[in-house]
């Protein structure tokens, strides 16, 4: 990879991306044996995770090297002390750095500061790692990426953020269905607009879910309400009525669609009760992909130098 650290999806070129995911299927079918020998992962955590954590700790374990789990309490960033001094320590410890933050500068700011690579495990504005496992579901479930319409259906939140990029990068269509106040960061869309200029295609922005719906191939769907929003967690069930993914809204969407979701699901909020045994459902796969997108991540990132 040319970029030293994974912050946002931008930072992987089309080709660099196509690396990836051609490697992480390449490790889903076959052992790559101890590619990561004696390197050791730095894992920093402001908010928790199921996936997150244990991706990335078996990632490291099956590609031969070794994960340190850091919770909030015992780095508290630019709390407990800066993130520069974090990240310069961390860095005489580690051969790299993977942070689950809330403000994405914090992701920044250790990526200034580190020399060695960092990689974003999610922020409030991105989750790259989560996109690069969603799309290998894709590719697998459809058998390719170019062309595919994908409809997300809610919060213009860091995961439908990063997946407009991912969708650019690749050339899938985006389509995204979100009630007013709620439409994704005007930063993200200019990042994908500079994308598409090398001939990938643009998002569709609407209001009406089932119009996003109509015709997809993919419908994503993903909380209403994140880590850190709890406060506003009635203010968004008011917000988002109507934007629940239900058996007639898939309806609309090819016979074949999958429903994907980052997991862990809110049932009955933006998921209908149930829909996690239909056929058309991928969320289990999804979340093993987790696994084989962050070993190619951690094998392609190590190969770089700060």
């Amino acid at each position: 990879m040319k970029s030293k650290d994974l912050l946002s999806m931008a930072d992987l070129s089309r080709e660099e991306l196509d690396q990836i995911l051609s490697l992480a299927s390449k490790m889903k079918r076959t052992d790559p044996g101890p590619v990561l020998k004696g390197k050791t992962l730095a894992m920093v955590f402001e908010k928790p995770s199921l996936r997150t954590k244990v991706s990335f700790d078996v990632a490291m374990y099956q590609l031969g090297g070794h994960a340190i789990y850091l919770s909030k309490e015992e780095v508290g960033l630019g709390k407990r002390e800066p993130i520069a001094d974090a990240a310069r320590v961390l860095s005489r410890y580690a051969d790299l750095i993977m942070a689950r933050v809330f403000a994405h500068q914090s992701v920044v700011d250790l990526a200034r500061y580190a020399s060695v690579p960092v990689i974003n495990g999610l922020s409030d504005l991105e989750h790259p790692c989560q996109i690069v496992g969603d799309l290998l579901t894709i590719r697998e479930k459809k058998g390719k990426l170019e062309g595919v319409t994908v409809a997300y259906i809610g919060d213009g939140n860091n995961v439908a953020g990063s997946l407009l990029l991912g969708c650019a990068l690749v050339g899938a269509e985006f389509r995204i269905a979100s009630p007013k106040g709620y439409d994704l960061p005007a930063g993200i869309v200019r990042k994908a607009e500079e994308i598409c200029r090398n001939g990938a295609r643009m998002m569709v922005a609407v209001r009406d879910p089932e119009e996003a719906a109509r015709g997809a191939d993919v419908v994503y769907t993903d909380v209403w309400t994140s880590m850190g929003q709890e406060a506003e967690s009635e203010k968004r069930r008011r917000a988002f009525a109507g934007y629940q993914v239900t058996e007639k809204l898939l309806a609309q969407a090819k016979p074949d669609a999958i429903l994907m979701h980052p997991m862990p699901v809110h049932w009955g909020e933006e998921l209908a009760e149930g829909l996690s045994e239909c056929p058309q459902s991928v969320l289990i796969d999804q979340a093993e992909n987790r696994l084989h997108a962050q070993k190619a991540i951690l094998a392609e990132i190590s190969k770089g130098k700060k």
